[in-house]
């Protein structure tokens, strides 16, 4: 399809968005993908990475070579992603310490959304469709309830971390962040992308040369997941969609305990920086809550979270056009 550059800046924006979502522990950046209308484009893109463009640029030049792969769609969008990811790292952490409820809220109605619009997209419900949200749902919900791993300390654990985060950061449902947190990982990541911006800010060597080696491993790490996983996820959504988008829905629907803004802490531990942080909590109603509840500004934040679910499904629809 020929596409302008108004359309690869909005394939950029939707980039930021998912960016932004792989970011947050429950939040997957697949949902958003799959929401805006390009997961499809995206993974089937991915999947024709492979060592014939080689070949190809070789026998008939780059653009034909780059043309091959979609390039310049995966460049807009990956430029996106990081874009976000190296903003937002930052915030997103000062948030989840100081204004849980609020920025939890906001992404229960972006996910509860996502569990609608994605169901909608099943064409044929059978039993075979049902039994599978049903085991989905509660294989998620049991894993939301896991307990982290240590934190990581070898270089093959972070290159399987970014392996495994990858394939839930591509699959709709799945929070790559999350998936990071259950392995003890997460806290490295966040702070591996601040303290590479804060090593090249500040010119402190050391800091910038940990940061690199950790971003390198989970780079490669992710990189070889993605090729891995895509092929599989390709074939997956031309064979057995139906059956894929209700795993897809299953997932989404168990991921709401461990994004359920009201939670009670069962478990701490002090961090690298010195600071205790939550290893394992229980979700609980807000009337249970010890402390404000912020109930109505937390209501308004999922409304808004639930809205901003069905402008980007209007984005999603323009996608034949773009």
């Amino acid at each position: 399809m020929q596409r302008q550059f108004k359309d690869y800046f909005l394939i950029t924006f939707k980039g930021i968005a998912m960016g932004a979502a792989d970011v947050v522990p429950g939040v997957s950046g697949g949902t958003i993908a799959f929401i805006s209308g390009i997961y499809e484009e995206l993974i089937e893109s991915i999947d024709n990475i492979n060592l014939s463009v080689f070949k190809t640029w070789k026998q008939q030049g780059f653009k034909t070579a780059w043309n091959s792969i979609n390039g310049t769609f995966l460049l807009a969008l990956f430029s996106g992603i990081a874009i976000s990811i190296l903003s937002l790292a930052k915030l997103i952490k000062y948030l989840l310490h100081n204004e849980p409820i609020l920025l939890w809220s906001f992404f229960f109605g972006l996910v509860l959304a996502s569990i609608l619009y994605i169901a909608k997209q099943i064409k044929t419900w059978s039993l075979q469709v049902i039994i599978a949200i049903i085991i989905t749902s509660i294989l998620s919900y049991f894993i939301t309830l896991a307990e982290p791993f240590a934190s990581p300390d070898s270089s093959i654990y972070l290159l399987f971390c970014g392996f495994i985060a990858i394939i839930a950061m591509i699959l709709p449902g799945v929070s790559g962040a999350f998936i990071l947190l259950i392995l003890g990982a997460y806290e490295t990541a966040i702070n591996t992308v601040n303290n590479l911006l804060e090593g090249l800010s500040t010119g402190n060597f050391d800091l910038l040369k940990d940061a690199l080696l950790k971003f390198f491993l989970l780079g490669v790490g992710a990189i070889v997941g993605l090729k891995v996983f895509s092929k599989l996820l390709n074939w997956m959504f031309k064979h057995k969609k139906n059956l894929t988008l209700a795993i897809l829905t299953g997932f989404m629907i168990g991921s709401l305990n461990k994004i359920w803004p009201w939670k009670t802490i069962l478990k701490t531990r002090i961090n690298s920086e010195g600071l205790e942080v939550t290893v394992l909590d229980k979700s609980i109603l807000p009337t249970s809550y010890i402390g404000d509840n912020q109930i109505v500004l937390a209501l308004v934040l999922v409304i808004l979270g639930f809205a901003t679910i069905l402008i980007l499904e209007s984005l999603g629809h323009k996608k034949s056009t773009v």
